[in-house]
């Protein structure tokens, strides 16, 4: 008896304390009633209404209220075995584990003395005040707060929810990295990727491989090699073969670059492309393609606008248009291309089978039609080559022509007048 007045019992480096003890001492076997409580070193306590233990085999059962106390954390189920040779307790019947900052259940659960680690399957679940985690299998590590994730595994807060079938995430620092079908929603961006890394304090993550950034508002998607993203900033940065893609209507404009970073709220969306960058607008089925090319493009989606920035060049149909600048502007309500603006050093080519039809001026104003060039005013400074031919398409001259401002019709994307 102890000073309390209860039995008590030891065996090779285990204490026990309890109201009531069978002790079978043939057997090496004692069961135990009331308030008890085993105690293995200074590292691991368990208490329950009721207990065996086997010297032999060094293993023990608890029922009724069972707690299992280590440094970090506290285990409470109805029925925990523990093997003392393996240095495992585990349960079958349910249990909940909590530590400093969350709360753990699950149906099955083992956890290994040695390494501080908690092995969870069966309807696991982590419940934190910032996010709740669901994953049928889970390991965690009772000193660090990490948790490893095994199979259709989700995370979810009310700002974000993140998808993995392999992952692992720190419930403390509140950092995760995640493989395997990975994919973090952010209510109005969702990222795709083969491996996401995860900070919830800073809003951001990243990702690496077959990333794809879709904007579910603007319809709108980003893809290439590495991606960041700063959900407070609503910022996305991407590079390594990045291309965003824009749905309008039944049109799509691609926008490619060696980096590409969006920008502003959903309402109010900027799109840059730095380095070689390039634009494709495919056009309906009887419309001819828009593209260009240029050092640096900027597209703001709520005015409309399209900025060629250094060396651009453009083409529309037939036509090639370079300058120093060039502008692109969208009709907002219908997302049709409407008026396009050459600045300085303005140059229009096209081929005929006799050579060029050329103008070139200060400035170019052109004007849209269903997506197809129709109109072009050449501002100040203007000079044009054109080859006239009749309605049998025979050359009958070539017209030189040098004016403060000039302007062309087109018709199928040709020059006409």
């Amino acid at each position: 008896m102890d000073n309390d007045g209860q039995v008590y019992i030891v065996h090779e480096g285990v204490e026990m304390w309890c109201n009531q003890a069978y002790v079978y001492f043939k057997d090496n076997f004692v069961k135990a009633y009331g308030a008890v409580r085993i105690q293995q070193g200074d590292t691991v306590e368990m208490r329950s209404k009721y207990a065996e233990y086997n010297g032999n085999t060094s293993f023990a059962f608890a029922s009724g209220d069972v707690v299992l106390t280590e440094p970090a954390t506290t285990l409470r189920t109805d029925t925990l075995y523990f093997d003392r040779i393996k240095q495992q307790a585990y349960y079958r019947s349910g249990g909940t584990v909590r530590d400093t900052a969350s709360t753990l259940t699950s149906r099955i659960g083992r956890y290994f003395a040695e390494s501080k680690k908690y092995q969870f399957l069966s309807n696991v679940k982590i419940v934190n005040p910032k996010y709740t985690v669901n994953s049928p299998q889970l390991d965690f590590y009772s000193e660090t707060g990490g948790a490893y994730l095994y199979g259709e595994s989700t995370i979810v807060s009310d700002n974000s929810t993140v998808y993995c079938e392999r992952g692992y995430y720190d419930t403390r620092g509140d950092t995760g990295y995640f493989v395997k079908n990975s994919r973090i929603d952010y209510k109005n961006r969702i990222l795709f990727g083969d491996s996401i890394y995860f900070d919830r304090n800073r809003s951001f993550a990243s990702a690496t491989n077959n990333i794809t950034v879709l904007d579910t508002i603007n319809e709108s998607v980003i893809r290439g090699h590495y991606a960041e993203v700063y959900r407070d900033k609503d910022s996305v940065f991407i590079t390594k073969r990045a291309v965003a893609i824009t749905l309008q209507e039944e049109d799509s404009v691609y926008v490619h670059a060696d980096t590409l970073r969006v920008t502003g709220k959903p309402e109010n969306r900027i799109i840059k492309g730095f380095y070689k960058a390039r634009m494709f607008k495919r056009g309906l089925e009887d419309e001819q393609p828009t593209s260009g090319k240029c050092d640096s493009i900027f597209i703001d989606q709520q005015l409309g606008i399209t900025k060629l920035i250094r060396e651009p060049v453009l083409w529309s149909g037939e036509n090639q248009m370079t300058g120093d600048t060039i502008h692109i502007l969208n009709n907002k309500e219908t997302d049709e291309l409407d008026t396009l603006k050459v600045f300085n050093n303005a140059f229009l080519i096209q081929k005929d089978s006799a050579g060029y039809n050329q103008v070139k001026g200060e400035r170019l104003i052109g004007l849209f039609t269903n997506n197809q060039l129709d109109t072009v005013n050449i501002i100040k400074n203007s000079e044009v080559i054109y080859y006239f031919r009749n309605d049998a398409g025979e050359l009958v001259g070539i017209d030189n022509t040098i004016s403060s401002s000039i302007q062309l019709y087109l018709e199928e994307q040709k020059v006409v007048g």
